[in-house]
């Protein structure tokens, strides 16, 4: 109907003009009922552009807070780098190894309990029994946290046989196990903490959880300074100290959002740690009905990024560490679009649980605009200052350095043409999962990831003799495959009966 209308109006308006210009001297008038509809028309279009620039200030007052938390907290591990790096190659590049094996099982934990985001907004959206449904959902996504967390730490605390079996070199591994035995225990604050997010971000008040992440970071430098070089009266622990270091960030971060959430009225009054003990297991089972495709998901892409660290590590100690200051550089784009699509799951959400059609369409789409503009920026700046963006990680004036510095620039070239595919699915995949829609996008991503993206790598780092950089058009066409088949669904949503019907 709304297409129609415009339509008819359009020729209406073209109707009355070309009167007008037909003759100056002689100026007939439309109609009553012309001009009733051209006001009409006109009023309605006001109202949609209303709309769709009202979304765009909801959307960017709620992504914000989220894309400068995810910043903030790709920041602590960045810090990391940067002060191991000061350590040399060597414990730059166990550090790495250790961090992808810790992220490759954190990744699929936190997408597990990210399912609490679109429960929570969706409860919030209906408008029925919002705090007892909120509440019981933040239980069960805690329940779940540490359900995975105990296995996780098994795992971690054999590190060393871990990547020895992955055909690590000895020492690297050794020094890596040392690393994680501080940083494992880091894996459970970090699992409340999105929860807790979760939460503040359905009540679309993000800007908590931002706050506490910044206040995180300046702990995390002091503890880095401290423990890694022995400051402060503290003994000097190198490797060690940035694992302890990181470890006591995510406690603080997950202390902190729950003395916000305790102290605030508005959150005080959802009781979120009361009644530990009662379950509700068709909550639960919702929970990881939804979540274990998310967790499955982002395990899928971390552990293509992780394999491709590891075929790295065929090509040299240098090439680890050009790749990881590479991938930290193109984390810091991603974390905004993931930012803006953890946004479009949350106003996605809420639209969805309040039955609004056209209110998920312009949560949707005007996410995924906002993320393309900033993707298209970072991959010309990627381009243009390459050298600038590696000095933050290492020396590049130094000799000794130009190996690493040098490499990291031909990975960050590849790195800025594959912005925007990655920019792409990530919203696409939060858009989706704002209408309860993660089986499918799990598919695609096992498809696109390892069905595209790691064969392509191998066949043009091994079988072409690209080496490292072969590994980086893999990983470009994968994340590029996922994108288009993630837009996809999201543009064939009514027809596959993801929205409300009506």
């Amino acid at each position: 109907m709304r297409a129609s209308g415009g339509a008819a109006g359009g020729f209406i308006v073209f109707r009355c003009l070309s009167h007008r210009a037909f003759a100056l001297s002689y100026q007939p008038r439309c109609r009553l009922d012309d001009r009733i509809a051209m006001l009409f028309v006109a009023r309605q279009n006001a109202f949609t552009r209303d709309a769709w620039l009202g979304e765009f200030r909801a959307m960017l007052a709620l992504g914000w807070p989220m894309v400068l938390t995810n910043l903030a907290q790709i920041a602590l591990t960045t810090t990391d780098v940067i002060v191991v790096g000061r350590l040399g190659p060597s414990a730059l590049a166990a550090a790495t190894l250790g961090v992808n094996l810790y992220f490759a099982i954190l990744i699929f934990a936190i997408g597990l309990v990210t399912a609490t985001s679109p429960m929570m907004a969706e409860a919030i959206g209906r408008g029925y029994r919002v705090v007892r449904d909120v509440r019981r959902t933040f239980r069960q996504g805690m329940w779940s946290a540490v359900i995975v967390a105990i296995p996780a730490w098994v795992l971690l605390w054999h590190t060393d046989k871990v990547l020895l079996a992955l055909g690590q070199e000895p020492q690297l591994a050794a020094d890596a196990h040392r690393f994680m035995h501080e940083l494992q225990w880091g894996f459970l604050p970090a699992l409340g903490f999105i929860i807790l997010r979760s939460f503040v971000t359905a009540l679309e008040r993000p800007i908590w959880a931002m706050v506490v992440t910044v206040a995180a970071i300046l702990f995390n430098i002091v503890a880095n300074w401290a423990l890694v070089f022995g400051h402060l009266g503290l003994p000097a622990l190198g490797l060690r100290g940035s694992g302890l270091a990181t470890m006591l960030s995510n406690s603080f971060m997950f202390l902190g959002l729950v003395v916000v959430v305790l102290a605030d009225r508005q959150f005080r009054r959802f009781h979120l740690f009361g009644r530990w003990w009662r379950p509700d297991w068709p909550r639960f089972v919702t929970l990881w009905r939804l979540g274990l495709p998310i967790g499955a998901t982002m395990a899928l892409e971390i552990t293509l990024f992780n394999a491709a660290v590891f075929i790295m590590g065929q090509f040299g100690t240098a090439a680890i560490a050009a790749h990881s200051i590479a991938i930290q550089i193109a984390a810091a784009s991603f974390m905004v679009p993931m930012g803006l699509g953890q946004a479009a799951t949350v106003r996605v959400g809420l639209a969805h649980g309040a039955g609004l059609r056209d209110d998920i369409t312009r949560a949707g789409w005007t996410a995924f605009a906002m993320a393309m503009v900033f993707m298209a920026t970072m991959s010309f700046v990627l381009m243009t200052f390459p050298k600038v963006l590696i000095g933050a990680f290492i020396d590049v004036t130094d000799p000794a350095n130009a190996p690493v510095a040098e490499m990291a620039a031909l990975f960050l070239l590849w790195a800025a043409i594959f912005q925007l595919a990655d920019g792409a699915q990530v919203v696409g995949a939060g858009m989706l999962r704002g209408l309860q829609d993660t089986r499918v996008p799990m598919l695609y991503a096992a498809f696109g990831y390892w069905g595209c993206g790691m064969p392509l790598s191998l066949l043009f780092a091994f079988k072409f003799g690209y080496g490292g950089v072969g590994i980086w058009v893999g990983l470009a066409s994968g994340l590029a495959v996922v994108a288009c088949l993630m837009i996809r669904r999201w543009m064939r949503r009514d027809r596959l009966r993801l929205v409300p019907t009506g």
